[in-house]
């Protein structure tokens, strides 16, 4: 806040300095630019930050009023229209309201040149005053700001896609964890709950003594327990993802070891996985994985139904297991391997359903597509999704290039289409101001030296012509004066001179 106002300060000085000299040069005749000037800069300083547009009409307004060209009193307000021109296309956020204040001060120059100055050149004098000391100031302030917002969006870009590229990372590091995390609980979670059915079932073996039926019953808690422990330590791979994922068995392999451990299966049909997409086959597998482990702990000495049917179109997969003979035992914690397996369906392209079937199972069933999607799902955290948004921020930083070039395209083409419109209107207005400037010779003839001005304004015509014709004598020193056209001379003009408001000299210059 202190530093904004130091630099309000410095402009509002800035903008001071030359009516402050204006005023005290030796040759000057009046303190008007001392006494308009400094408040009303002040005014357009205090107004600039909120106000852009209004601090640059203050000094626009004030030049109007001294001198409808804009140019008489010019050398005193150059810095503010300039630095005020400038800071309205610095600070303001659309063109549009500056273009339509440009347009109503260029309007303005022509009733005021008419009906103030009677005098048509005035306006195309205001129009380029306009253009040099207001509107290419404003273009330039205009581009710096167009040229800020470029380099800020960069900056926030390449901020964007650097923390992007962090998440990406972080998220496909994640996943990959998760994947190995879940086939490391399938893979070793399906093999220490054969385990521990196999020494269960060991366990009432009658022909072992009491020492071997011990040994059986540490072992089965072991295998309870190294369960157990697994599910708590899948946690590590969130710190450490050098581990590996498993090695996958084919389904006769997974049936056999099954029957293996002591699991009554039962083959209704099989097809084979080959030729599967991989994430179709991995599906499969743990589909059948999964089932035969959840039969083995939640009913041991059920008999298990296996079916794989393979068509054009999909691979189907159904495991039914009979009501359990007996309670689990403590070896068969559940855990939450069907949410997994779901998840590992879906990303395969196929659906999961399980539940308990009329006769007091359970069933589980699955169904992937043979021209399954083959790799990682596409997502924000994929590397597509990644593409994505480098297009975006990629798209967006071209939309604020665009703009630049805009900007630079209208700083030039600006300036040339207003110096060519100034031409256009100074063809009309020479025809309007030869017309309409022409002074009779009787009246010429009847006006007498020492007259009022106001009284020989009443009989003149309501413009004067575009200054002295082409090598016409100076002006005598002191004396104002207006010139008209003499009718059928256009190489001949009346002179009429002006002292201290009274007609001094008359002429007719060539």
């Amino acid at each position: 806040m202190r530093a904004r106002r130091l630099q309000d300060l410095a402009l509002w000085a800035a903008v001071c300095v030359p009516p402050a000299a204006a005023a005290l040069d030796p040759d000057g005749r009046t303190l008007m630019p001392l006494i308009a000037g400094v408040p009303l800069f002040g005014v357009a300083t205090a107004l600039g930050r909120a106000r852009p547009l209004t601090a640059l009409a203050v000094p626009v307004a004030l030049t109007l009023a001294l001198d409808a060209r804009m140019l008489a009193p010019l050398y005193w307000t150059w810095a503010a229209l300039a630095l005020f021109g400038y800071l309205a296309g610095r600070r303001s956020v659309s063109g549009r309201a500056a273009l339509w204040f440009f347009a109503a001060v260029a309007l303005s120059g022509l009733p005021l040149s008419a009906f103030v100055l009677r005098d048509l050149w005035g306006w195309p004098t205001q129009l380029l005053t306009l253009l040099l000391a207001v509107v290419l100031p404003w273009l330039a302030g205009r581009w710096h700001r167009q040229y800020a917002e470029l380099v800020d969006t960069g900056w926030r870009l390449a901020d964007r896609m650097e923390r992007e590229q962090r998440a990406v990372a972080g998220r496909a590091r994640t996943r990959e964890r998760a994947r190995i995390a879940g086939d490391m609980h399938d893979s070793l979670g399906h093999d220490l709950t054969l385990l521990a059915v196999r020494a269960g079932a060991l366990e009432l073996d009658p022909g072992l003594d009491a020492r071997q039926r011990d040994a059986v019953r540490e072992l089965r808690e072991a295998a309870a327990e190294a369960t157990h422990r697994l599910r708590e330590i899948i946690g590590v791979l969130r710190e450490d993802d050098s581990l590996a994922p498993p090695r996958e068995e084919s389904v006769e392999s997974l049936v056999e070891r099954a029957r293996d451990s002591g699991v009554p299966v039962v083959v209704e049909r099989s097809s084979g996985t080959g030729g599967l997409p991989p994430m179709a086959a991995l599906a499969v597998r743990r589909v059948l994985q999964e089932a035969l482990t959840n039969a083995a702990r939640h009913a041991p000495g059920a008999i298990v139904r296996v079916r794989l049917v393979r068509d054009e179109n999909a691979f189907r997969v159904r495991v039914v297991n009979d009501a359990a003979p007996a309670a689990p035992s403590e070896a068969t914690a559940g855990g939450s391997g069907l949410v997994g397996l779901d998840e590992r369906v879906r990303l395969a392209g196929g659906t999961l359903r399980s539940g308990p079937t009329p006769a007091g199972g359970f069933e589980v069933s699955a169904e992937v597509p043979v021209a399954g999607r083959d790799g990682n799902p596409r997502g924000p955290g994929s590397e597509e999704g990644h593409e994505g948004v480098r297009d975006a921020a990629a798209a967006e930083l071209a939309l604020a290039r665009r703009r630049m070039r805009r900007r630079l395209v209208e700083a030039a083409v600006v300036p040339v289409a207003v110096l060519a419109v100034i031409a256009l209107i100074m063809i009309p207005l020479g025809f309007v101001s030869s017309s309409l400037s022409v002074l009779d010779r009787e009246t010429y003839e009847g006006l007498h030296v020492g007259v009022p001005r106001d009284d020989v304004r009443a009989g003149l015509p309501l413009f004067t012509r575009d200054g002295p014709p082409d090598g016409a004598p100076a002006p005598p020193e002191g004396q104002d004066c207006l010139y008209y056209t003499v009718k059928n001379a256009d190489r001949l003009a009346y002179r009429l001179c002006f002292r201290d408001d009274r007609l001094a000299s008359k002429a007719v210059v060539p």
